[in-house]
Formats: structure tokens, sequence, C-alpha cells
């Protein structure tokens, strides 16, 4: 299978030292990533949001007001990830 010399000499160009040590990936990149996970999970969250609201208002529209706030409440998740982006 694996020997552990063979592990160890293949990991020991990836593990740094003190101040030789770099980031792991670069601080755009890194806003780029922080602002996609944002807008997937905004997005993850919107889908069950928006099939109760949109049942809820078939219900009672009444509820058309509640249902679009609790709807577009996930995309501020996605404008405050925005600020990483200016902050980078």
């Amino acid at each position: 299978m694996f020997e552990l010399a063979t592990v160890a000499s293949s990991v020991a160009p990836v593990l740094q030292n003190g101040a030789d040590a770099a980031p792991a990936i670069e601080p755009a990149a890194a806003a780029a990533l922080a602002v996609g996970l944002a807008a997937f999970g905004a997005g993850y969250a919107e889908r069950g949001i928006g099939a109760a609201a949109v049942g809820a208002m078939a219900e009672n529209e009444d509820l058309f007001g509640r249902g679009l706030i609790l709807t577009v409440l996930p995309e501020t998740l996605v404008i405050l990830a925005l600020v990483v982006v200016f902050v980078v």
C-alpha cells in the first residue's frame, strides 16, 4: 500500500515553517470563494423559503409582503459578502 517514507516525502514540500509560510490561497481568490459560497448558501435558503412563501400566498393573499421580505432576506448575505471583496 503506502509507505510512510513515501507519504512523508510527498507532504514535506507542502508543509512550511515560520517566515517561509505562505497563505493557502491568494486574498483575491479567498474573497471570490467567500462571495461564491455566500451566493450558493443564499440560493439554497431561498429555495425552501420561496416555496413556503408561494404556498402561503396561495392560501392567503395578505401574506405577500411577509413572503417577499422573507424571500429577499437571504440575499443580504451576498451583499455582506461583497463587502469582503472591497475590504480585500
